[in-house]
């Protein structure tokens, strides 16, 4: 969610590098399922309602999807014929306004679900923001799996919920906060999902660009820049690699977001 100028597309001498916009991207690739045994998204993904002794279903019906950085998975309007889970890595949500300009709905991390929506087309672009790898399932092999195992189908509404949920945390933080406390509400949210994850706790890695941080939280590149160096002078953060942030007061953060 977020608004950008002309200006704000030009890339801050601040921004981490991403991917060259004219180097070729490689396509999504499929591969056999390599088996759900050791997966470290399962016990945050929407299969963990399905015993581990079960799991053959889900390995019978399912594909893996590899998908480089900067590749895309779905386009805006296309068909939604599958679902998926990510297991590895990070994608965003993009929708694009008729005016062009970008908006960032959000940041799918290991044990999201992609797919739970009652429109027939993907009402975003799904873009890969690191290599990802995802569990695919045709539309009609997960209806079969939810009538099979209906703890699946409760899986998924959980999932929908928190989705809503923190949506209308972010349009509440867009609505009321300024650009430094909308930042440091996203730091602290972000971070205790990757916390949730297996990460260190007071630590966020911010893989995306600055300008994706920028058309998600509504602002330009250059207010981001800016509102991380008041969250740093203030005390409330610290980097050397401005992809790898240090919490360093968690509840002055939340406190300036309101959480």
């Amino acid at each position: 969610m977020g608004r950008m100028d002309t200006k704000s597309r030009q890339r801050s001498s601040a921004e981490p590098a991403g991917p060259a916009r004219h180097a070729t991207i490689g396509s999504p690739r499929r591969v056999p399922h390599g088996g759900c045994a050791g997966c470290l998204a399962r016990p945050l993904a929407i299969c963990a309602s399905i015993p581990a002794h079960e799991t053959g279903a889900l390995e019978a019906a399912a594909g893996e999807v590899l998908l480089p950085a900067g590749a895309t998975l779905a386009h805006e309007g296309d068909p939604r014929r599958e679902v998926y889970t990510v297991t590895r890595g990070m994608l965003r949500r993009v929708r694009l306004l008729p005016d062009g300009r970008r908006l960032v709905a959000g940041f799918l991390m290991a044990g999201d679900f992609i797919g739970f929506s009652g429109a027939a087309q993907y009402r975003h672009t799904l873009e890969a923001v690191t290599d990802c790898v995802l569990c695919v399932f045709t539309m009609q092999s997960m209806r079969l799996l939810c009538h099979q195992y209906p703890e699946l189908e409760s899986g998924m509404l959980a999932q929908a919920c928190g989705e809503l949920d923190a949506t209308r945390a972010s349009l509440m933080l867009l609505a009321r906060l300024g650009p430094a406390e909308r930042l440091a509400g996203f730091l602290v949210e972000l971070g205790e999902r990757q916390q949730r994850r297996g990460g260190p706790a007071g630590h966020v890695d911010l893989p995306m660009t600055r300008a994706d941080i920028a058309d998600h939280l509504g602002l330009t590149i250059e207010t981001v820049s800016r509102s991380f160096t008041k969250l740093r002078q203030g005390g409330a953060i610290a980097f050397e690699d401005p992809r790898r942030i240090d919490l360093v007061d968690v509840p002055a953060l939340r406190s300036a977001a309101g959480l």
